[in-house]
C-alpha cells in the first residue's frame, strides 16, 4: 500500500483506462479536450467571483475527466493570483464574498490574524485554513489556489493554523468565565454530545467520534471534550473529563451561591445534562420511565418539556458548526482520526470567536443530520440529585400555574 492508505496505479489500470477511451472516436475526444480547456480557462479568469462550491464542483469534474481520458491534462492547472487578485478585489469590509469563502467577514479575518500573530502573520495560510474547514477543500486545491508548492505543505500549513487557534483562543472556552442562568434558576449550562463520522471499520460500523459538549444559553461552548471513540459509554466519557474533575475533584466549577426559589428551597448551581448522563447533585437528567405502565404527574412533564427545550442548544450549537465548517460535517478516513479531535476543537473555539463578533451564518449552510441516540444511562440514582430535580419540577409547575 502506498503512503495514505492509497493503492499505488499500475500499469493494468492505466491500460485500462487507455481501453475505455477507444469506445470514443477522435472528434468526440477532441471536442471534449476542447470544452474541458475552454471550462479551466473559464474558471481561471473568473474564480473569484463564483461560489466556492461552484469551483469546488468544477475542479472535481476536471479531475474525473483526467481520470477518464489520458489523453487530457493530467492535473488542474494552478492559480497563483487567486489569493491576491481576492484580496484586491474585494477590499471593501462589507462584500459578502469573505463570507462566502472564510465564513467570517474581512474586519474579522484581519482580527483574528492579529490575534494569531506572532504563531500566524501570513494572510494566505489563515485564508486557505479556513477555505478548507469551511467547504472541505482538498489540500491539492489549497496548494493551486494558495501558493503552496505541494498538497503536503498545505497540510503543514493547516496543521500549523490549527494548532495556533487552539493556543490562542483556547481562552474563548472556560466554563469559570460565562456563568449565568440558563432556562432554569441557577442553571450553569447544558451538557449534551455530538458525534462526527470516520470512515471504515476502526470504531466499528457506522463509527464516530463523540464530543461531549457544556453549551451556554447563545451557543457558546463553555466546555469540549472531544475525541471519544462511539463504542466508550457516554458516562465513562464524564466520569474521564475535566469537567467532572472540576466539579467533583478541584471544586473549581459550580461553588458559587445558591438560589432561593419562592417556596423557601434552595438550589445550588448545577447543568442540565442529557439522558445518557448520571442523575447528580450538580448535572440533572430527565425524568425517565421505568416501564411502560409509569406515568408522569403534571411537575414531571413540565420539567421535561423545558429541559428538552434546553438540550436544544447543544444540538444547535454543534449543528452550527458542522454548517459553518463543513470539514466536520463529512466523515474523515481511519488514517487522519488521531488529528480529527484537534480539528473539531478548532471549529469549536472557531464557534466561539464568531459569536463574541457578532458574524452571521452563512447564507448555504448545510443541513445537519439528527445526532444518534445514545443509550439512556440505567445506573443508580443519586438521591441529592432527585431531590434537586423535583424540587425544580415543583418549581415549574407552580409558574406555569400562576401564567
Amino acid at each position: 500500500m502506498a503512503a495514505g492508505g492509497k493503492k499505488p496505479k499500475t500499469a493494468t489500470t492505466t491500460a485500462a483506462k487507455k481501453q475505455k477511451s477507444k469506445h470514443f472516436t477522435p472528434e468526440l475526444l477532441s471536442l471534449i479536450s476542447a470544452a474541458t480547456s475552454a471550462a479551466q480557462s473559464f474558471l481561471l479568469h473568473n474564480d473569484i467571483h463564483l461560489l466556492p462550491s461552484q469551483i469546488l464542483s468544477l475542479e472535481s469534474l476536471f479531475s474525473s475527466l483526467s481520470s477518464h481520458f489520458p489523453s487530457l491534462p493530467p492535473s488542474l492547472p494552478t492559480y497563483p493570483s487567486f489569493f491576491p487578485s481576492f484580496l484586491s478585489t474585494f477590499s471593501n469590509p462589507s462584500d459578502l464574498q469573505w463570507l462566502r469563502f472564510f465564513r467570517m467577514s474581512h474586519h474579522t479575518f484581519s482580527h483574528l490574524l492579529s490575534l494569531l500573530f506572532p504563531v500566524l502573520s501570513s494572510y494566505a495560510a489563515l485564508a486557505a485554513t479556513l477555505f478548507r474547514l469551511s467547504h472541505g477543500a482538498s489540500y491539492k486545491s489549497l496548494a493551486r489556489r494558495f501558493g503552496f508548492p505541494s498538497s503536503a505543505d498545505a497540510c503543514r500549513v493547516f496543521y500549523t493554523v490549527c494548532k495556533g487557534i487552539n493556543e490562542k483562543l483556547g481562552n474563548l472556552v472556560d466554563f469559570r468565565d460565562n456563568l449565568g442562568r440558563i432556562v432554569l434558576p441557577n442553571c450553569c449550562g447544558v451538557l449534551g454530545f455530538g458525534s462526527f463520522g470516520v470512515e471504515g471499520e476502526l470504531l466499528g460500523k457506522n463509527g464516530s467520534l463523540l464530543v461531549q459538549a457544556l453549551v451556554d444559553s447563545e451557543g457558546r461552548f463553555l466546555d469540549i471534550s472531544a475525541g471519544w471513540p462511539s463504542t466508550v459509554r457516554p458516562e465513562s466519557v464524564l466520569h474521564q473529563s475535566k469537567l467532572f474533575s472540576g466539579v467533583e475533584e478541584s471544586r473549581e466549577f459550580l461553588n458559587g451561591p445558591t438560589y432561593e426559589l419562592g417556596d423557601g428551597n434552595l438550589i445550588p448551581q448545577y447543568i442540565l445534562g442529557d439522558s445518557c448522563f448520571p442523575l447528580l447533585p450538580w448535572l440533572i437528567t430527565p425524568y425517565m420511565r421505568s416501564n411502560e405502565e409509569d406515568s408522569f404527574g403534571s411537575a414531571e412533564k413540565e420539567f421535561n418539556a423545558v429541559h428538552s427545550r434546553a438540550m436544544g442548544l447543544v444540538g444547535a450549537a454543534l449543528g452550527s458548526v458542522k454548517a459553518r465548517w463543513q470539514l466536520l460535517g463529512k466523515k474523515w478516513k481511519e488514517e487522519c482520526v488521531e488529528f480529527f479531535p484537534f480539528v473539531i476543537v478548532t471549529g469549536c473555539l472557531l464557534h466561539n470567536f464568531l459569536i463574541k463578533y457578532s458574524e452571521p451564518m452563512p447564507d448555504d449552510d448545510v443541513v445537519c443530520l439528527k445526532e444518534e441516540e445514545l443509550p439512556v444511562y440505567e445506573g443508580e440514582v443519586d438521591d441529592n440529585g432527585r431531590r434537586i430535580r423535583d424540587t425544580l419540577a415543583e418549581h415549574l409547575s407552580r409558574v406555569s400555574l400562576r401564567r
